[in-house]
């Protein structure tokens, strides 16, 4: 297991989280082994925003005796008193349903205390008037909860709310369908996500990524706007590879799921190379680079995706993105201009001019 850092809480968060969207399919005995397995292997980020309320008594009974080692996100506006997943933003519904979820949890406090679900500036704006906003801070004032989240599809209502309010951690839908402006959930232009992106990099929000696989879209040829199927390992690495992720939260439903997916660290290199994404590339995209690595290896020792993306934060106005760019080995002016990077692109970035301006913006 490989793990990210919170800047904001100094928390440390493994890449591999876990997403519980379906492991109310499985019955109890085989989802309560599934969270177990996927802790076994290092997995300590779950969220709770999941369909059934019987969830929530599986990880009662598969994690209550490692609590301490555990983060759940859990959100303010998921609503199971009904035994099945609702959305609220009425207060007192809200606080029962809290209450209930943490006595089923077999837990006295929330790692990080989520706005659900906020995809409309209304919903922001009817969720402070309904004193939603108000509950959810007076327990982190109490230290029930630790830490405050979002939970959103849309970037103009995530800008909105990060500065309204001081959130932790985000949780966006992150895949390159949605990014590239396919599917149900691709809210937003190729630039307004990727602002979003940048933000929580340079603020230290951490992301956790939801619908990595656009529900199951990437997954299957027929239904893949890049004409074919991803794997979940492409996936999984292309939503690591942007600005600000610090988990990915796949679905899991059973033990097989769960070390399938934890196996994605021992795979090699080529498993993970998502430049298939190449195939659909929109004109407000063009000359963007993925940071996917394709281009390697560079000749002159350069890493060549991550000069990008520190140039990119940079510009944004990163200063610990100047300093990551500074203490790398080689850097944009040890550019050879042999075009090796321009050849392997399957973005066609010039990387050979990318080099050169990023040379002179740092000015060495």
């Amino acid at each position: 297991m490989e793990y990210r850092i919170n800047r904001r809480t100094n928390d440390r968060i493994s890449v591999l989280g876990f997403g519980t969207s379906y492991i109310a399919q499985s019955p109890e005995e085989e989802a309560v082994k599934t969270i177990r397995r996927a802790y076994d292997g290092g997995i300590n980020y779950y969220d709770l925003a999941t369909a059934e309320a019987r969830t929530f008594s599986y990880f009662g009974k598969a994690l209550s005796d490692v609590r301490q080692n555990v983060l759940y996100q859990i959100h303010f506006g998921a609503n199971y008193l009904t035994g099945t997943y609702g959305w609220t933003t009425d207060v007192e519904t809200i606080k029962r349903s809290i209450e209930w979820q943490l006595k089923t949890l077999h837990t006295d406090y929330i790692d990080y205390g989520f706005i659900h679900c906020l995809d409309e500036l209304d919903d922001w704006q009817e969720y402070q008037k309904n004193g939603a906003f108000d509950f959810l801070m007076q327990l982190k004032d109490q230290g029930i909860v630790r830490h405050l989240g979002l939970s959103s599809h849309t970037p103009a209502t995530i800008q909105r709310v990060l500065d309204d309010a001081p959130v932790d951690m985000l949780m966006f839908s992150v895949n390159p369908a949605y990014d590239y402006q396919r599917g149900d959930y691709a809210k937003g232009s190729v630039e307004e996500r990727a602002a979003v992106y940048r933000r929580c990099e340079t603020e230290g929000i951490g992301i956790s990524v939801m619908k990595p696989f656009s529900g199951g879209q990437l997954l299957d040829a027929s239904l893949s706007p890049f004409g074919q199927a991803l794997t979940q390992y492409q996936c999984i690495q292309y939503a690591l590879d942007r600005p600000g992720v610090l988990t990915v939260l796949p679905g899991m439903s059973r033990v097989e799921q769960a070390e399938f997916l934890l196996r994605f660290f021992d795979a090699p290199a080529h498993a993970k190379d998502y430049s298939a994404i190449s195939s659909f590339r929109p004109a407000d995209a063009a000359r963007d680079c993925v940071y996917c690595n394709h281009c390697k290896p560079c000749p002159a020792g350069i890493e060549i995706g991550l000069v990008n993306k520190y140039y990119d934060l940079a510009k944004n106005g990163d200063t610990m993105a100047t300093e990551h760019y500074l203490g790398l080995a080689r850097h944009a002016q040890d550019c050879l201009q042999c075009g090796h990077c321009n050849k392997r692109c399957p973005f066609h970035v010039d990387q050979m001019t990318r080099m050169q301006e990023i040379s002179e913006f740092f000015g060495r």
